[in-house]
């Protein structure tokens, strides 16, 4: 039989789109909004959903332009960025599911003592209320949305800033994600890296990205996991209890 292997870490970040929920379909709905807005047929979702990954600006270009390198001139953008903005102000969160094993991921992670940060590429101003509605933040200790710093991923630069907001340094953080650009950002960081299989990845199969583990759940990434040494069972926040999505 063979013992799965396991990481020591101190913090733990965490991708919000395609990891901890399931946001195509507002997302669907906010980007069909701004189509229709400017006389464009609507899109199927799952087309949308290969679409995202690399933030809203990136997502406006390609739901414009129609394919995951369209790029669409500025002055079409603008127009689009700010109806998308629109749109999204009002669906952000209506759907919004959390995957299977999100919450029981969670719970796991938080009695283990770990720090937990989300980071993703999302705009803060919508990464907020977000997890707010969907019953996520009280997990979080640190949110860092996508226009917080002048970098995004797939740059390391945010994984490096929220890693350091928790007192831990790259060697002792894992980052969870399901794309390439959380692959690619938590590898150059210097980051122990989990894939999820279930996200939204651009396209890519994950299981051929330069990463330390795909793990079907976050709860699955839980049990992978162990506390540095030293490292306190206490995190700050309730060592139990399930998070519930609001009502």
């Amino acid at each position: 039989m063979t013992v799965p292997r396991t990481f020591p870490a101190r913090a733990v970040l965490i991708d919000l789109d395609g990891t901890l929920l399931d946001t195509a379909a507002d997302l669907a709905a906010a980007v069909n909004g701004m189509r229709a807005d400017l006389g464009l047929t609507l899109l199927p979702t799952s087309v949308v959903a290969s679409y995202v990954g690399k933030g809203a600006e990136v997502l406006v270009h390609r739901a414009l332009g129609g394919g995951v390198d369209a790029r669409v001139d500025d002055a079409l953008h603008a127009r689009g960025l700010a109806a998308f903005h629109h749109h999204y102000l009002r669906e952000n969160g209506v759907s919004a599911r959390a995957y299977p094993g999100v919450h029981e991921g969670l719970d796991a992670l938080r009695a283990k003592g770990f720090k937990l940060a989300c980071v993703t590429n999302k705009p803060q101003a919508f990464a907020d209320p977000l997890l707010e509605r969907t019953g996520l933040a009280q997990a979080f200790e640190y949110v860092l949305g996508g226009d917080a710093l002048p970098h995004k991923k797939p740059d390391p630069r945010p994984m490096l800033h929220a890693a350091q907001r928790l007192g831990a340094a790259p060697a002792e953080t894992v980052a969870i994600g399901d794309s390439i650009n959380d692959a690619l950002a938590a590898r150059a960081a210097g980051m122990t890296v989990f894939v999820v299989p279930y996200g939204y990845n651009e396209g890519h199969d994950v299981h051929a990205l330069d990463v330390d583990a795909v793990v079907s759940t976050l709860f699955e990434a839980a049990g992978l996991l162990t506390t540095v040494p030293g490292l306190s069972t206490s995190s700050g926040h309730p060592a139990s209890g399930t998070f519930k999505p609001s009502p």
